[in-house]
């Protein structure tokens, strides 16, 4: 693997914000207890050393998207409860039962897949069924899901542990399909209940519909972004009061010049400057997970405490700063992309706002060629 650790562009995961956010949302939903959503390299932070301090701080399973993060997870010595939230390909049964994952399950053929690697080495395993309550993305309908909890009841080699459902629009509290779901979800599980089918494992909850829909916690919540520390959407801001984003981008000035007044910097010359400046080069680009766009909404970085505007396009692997008249400036001076220093805080969030997106993906979209520093 490259060694990128000794560039001048880096990110700091603050382990110890994980694990207060992971105390906080826990201490605010008790008694549900919280699953660490750590898909996607733990949304870009790093899955083994993420999923170490949420299971420190309180959570008590994880969830992933593919068999494959759970493995490394296994792998990284994580004994804990792994969810795979979406039914995986038959070809990759044998894997889940091997490593002890709980495997989602919305369709007969995707549990007997399970069933059959179960049998094979003579255990009976755990399935969460998860039901389509209107994202309808995966799940199983809910007229199907008395046919597949029986057929699941069926197998000697199955038991069903979890039932489940995901909210389309819990980003947005008030928004009416959030309480059509939840009806739906609890109508399911009464419809089941009557024909004797129960799992110990009740959760539709994600981060948003957690902190801010009481009724929805049941016995798990699947915390994901609000444990990074970052918004899943604006109008979750109160209930996330307290959390403080773990991931902060960070790099060094690497090249200065000055340019005069009526000159432009980087691809295409877009924008020159009104007076004579100083411009700072820094050694990171869009290959990095920097956004090409940025430059084109007046965003920031702080040098020395002070917010400096990206004056150029950003390209594959550098940016330019327009430092103005401040002379200070030197190479090596530590820049900021989002993180603090001094008074000032740049958050991912910022970030997604003026690139019309959201800081899911900003976060996950840092690449791997940025050495991550863990603090």
């Amino acid at each position: 693997m490259t060694d990128f650790s000794q560039r001048w562009a880096w990110v700091d995961i603050n382990l110890g914000l994980i694990q207060h956010n992971t105390a906080i949302i826990a201490q605010r939903i008790d008694p549900t207890e919280v699953w660490a959503v750590v898909k996607a390299g733990a949304y870009g932070h790093g899955a083994v050393q993420v999923s170490q301090a949420a299971l420190t701080a309180g959570a008590t399973g994880l969830c992933v998207a593919l068999v494959e993060e759970a493995i490394a997870l296994r792998a990284g010595g994580i004994s804990a409860p792994i969810l795979l939230l979406s039914e995986q390909p038959a070809s990759q049964a044998h894997d889940i039962v091997l490593h002890d994952l709980v495997a989602t399950v919305s369709t007969a053929v995707g549990a007997s897949a399970i069933a059959v690697a179960a049998a094979q080495v003579g255990r009976v395993v755990g399935v969460h069924m998860k039901i389509d309550t209107g994202m309808h993305r995966v799940g199983v309908a809910p007229s199907e899901a008395l046919a597949l909890a029986q057929f699941i009841g069926s197998s000697e080699s199955l038991r069903l542990d979890g039932i489940w459902t995901h909210f389309a629009v819990a980003d947005t509290p008030s928004h009416p399909a959030n309480a059509a779901q939840l009806q739906l979800f609890t109508n399911t599980l009464d419809m089941l209940a009557s024909h004797g089918v129960t799992a110990p494992c009740i959760h539709a909850a994600n981060s948003a519909s957690a902190l801010t829909t009481p009724n929805s916690r049941f016995s798990i919540a699947r915390i994901g972004i609000a444990m990074y520390g970052l918004l899943p959407g604006p109008d979750v801001r109160d209930a996330c009061a307290g959390l403080i984003p773990v991931m902060s981008l960070r790099a060094r000035v690497s090249a200065l010049r000055w340019i005069d007044a009526g000159e432009a910097v980087s691809y295409g010359l877009r924008r020159t400057v009104l007076a004579k400046s100083l411009i700072a080069t820094i050694p990171l680009g869009y290959a990095d997970g920097v956004p090409r766009r940025l430059w084109e909404s007046h965003t920031s970085v702080l040098i020395n405490g002070i917010p400096r505007e990206i004056c150029g396009t950003v390209s594959m692997d550098q940016l330019m700063v327009d430092c103005g008249s401040d002379s200070s400036v030197t190479i090596g001076d530590e820049v900021v992309l989002f993180g603090s220093q001094g008074e000032h805080t740049i958050t991912p969030d910022d970030w997604a706002a003026r690139c019309g997106t959201i800081g899911y993906e900003i976060v996950c979209g840092i690449s791997a060629r940025i050495h991550r520093r863990y603090v």
